[in-house]
């Protein structure tokens, strides 16, 4: 259904069918700069313009409207063929979501949930753990009112609320907002930069998402900060299983000097859901809310496998939400509860940021201590466990 509306809304997105299903933009490559020249000559007779960001390292070529060029096979030819070490970095502008499943957002819509105590500050250790959240954007609320890292986000980082005077939210409506919120209830004490990529249906694509990642280290840079951790609660399957080129030079990049949590998806698939599954990226999976007879267990919803990397609460989830719209005839009063990896991911990422406060650490030796399998539990394509046991 959802998948359906998203069709219908952005008339510019494909929807590949099949084993390796996936959604890209229509005509359109993404090339690595280094090797656009090249890829520019091998399918000239297919390319109608050529747009090159020299700030991204990227070029985006678009196919001439009408010609009936199947995308992804030329992606395949173009990187030589079935089984072929990549001769050049090329991929389809595959089309990103906020830890969708193939037929929605998040798992489940947000329901109204009581006013929740905001998260007490701790003393001030000396370092400061910056977080950055690539998401749908902030929204006012109680619990960030007054900290210094609200009053400096601007318009751009504002959430863009739906215009249609249906009073029902979009299906991801407050999705930055709350993640914030588990950031903080994890680590009162961060200093969150927000930096606006998924409209309020959580829909993005590679190219948007390279912006973000550009835009929100030129911020920091501009203010002579760290990014010390950054997350990602959104991503995408892949037309052949295997990571875009694009993307991963971006993460490998930004992973140099942050660390990056993920989320793993929710389609209860071991397929490979990107960024998540990259190397350089924590890939964090969701654990139900109620432990099995053995412990905890995996969320019926979540994805899993060799390249999940944690597993933290995702299962009605409560945090910061709206404070007006409605979701199924229901009131929001700026509190939700919502279900989804969207939302196991900043709770590790607050862990971590956290750790960083606690024991004045670097970013990556925190992560290296929350996902420390000696020091707690592993479970199987599920990775550490992080919870308030652990």
């Amino acid at each position: 259904m959802r998948l359906a509306r998203l069709l219908e809304t952005h008339p510019d997105v494909v929807h590949i069918d099949g084993a390796t299903e996936a959604l890209i933009k229509k005509d359109e490559l993404l090339v690595l700069g280094t090797h656009a020249d090249a890829v520019h000559e091998s399918a000239r007779r297919w390319i109608d313009t050529r747009e090159d960001f020299a700030e991204l390292g990227v070029a985006r070529l678009r196919l001439r409207p009408g010609a009936g060029v199947d995308t992804a096979g030329l992606v395949h030819d173009l990187r030589g063929g079935a089984g072929a070490h990549r001769r050049t970095s090329v991929t389809p502008n595959h089309v990103l979501r906020g830890a969708p499943d193939m037929t929605g957002g998040p798992f489940g819509p947000p329901a109204p949930a009581a006013e929740l105590a905001a998260p007490a500050a701790g003393p001030d250790t000396g370092r400061r753990a910056v977080v950055g959240i690539l998401d749908t954007g902030i929204d006012p609320h109680p619990w960030f009112a007054g900290s210094e890292w609200y009053g400096a986000c601007g318009s751009d980082e504002y959430e863009v609320l739906d215009p249609a005077a249906d009073w029902d939210l979009d299906s991801e409506t407050g999705h930055g907002t709350f993640i914030a919120g588990v950031v903080l209830q994890q680590a009162p004490n961060a200093y969150l930069r927000v930096e606006r990529v998924l409209g309020t249906d959580g829909v993005a694509d590679e190219l948007e998402l390279l912006r973000g990642l550009a835009r929100i280290q030129a911020r920091s840079a501009a203010a002579a900060d760290r990014l010390d951790v950054v997350n990602l609660s959104l991503g995408c399957f892949t037309f052949d299983d295997r990571p875009s080129p694009v993307l991963s030079h971006a993460v490998a990049h930004l992973a140099r000097h942050s660390v990056v949590v993920a989320a793993a998806g929710n389609d209860d698939s071991d397929r490979p859901y990107w960024p998540a599954a990259l190397k350089d990226v924590t890939a964090v999976a969701a654990l139900a809310r109620e432990d099995g007879e053995d412990g905890p267990e995996r969320a019926s919803f979540s994805n899993y496998g060799w390249w999940v990397d944690a597993a933290a609460p995702g299962e009605q989830v409560t945090s910061s939400f709206l404070t007006h719209g409605r979701e199924n005839g229901q009131d929001f009063h700026g509190y939700a509860a919502w279900s989804g990896t969207s939302f196991a991911a900043p709770y590790v990422a607050g862990r971590i940021a956290a750790l960083m406060s606690s024991k004045d650490m670097t970013a990556h030796d925190a992560a290296r201590e929350v996902l420390d399998p000696a020091a707690g539990l592993r479970l199987p394509d599920l990775g550490v466990v992080v919870s308030a046991g652990s």
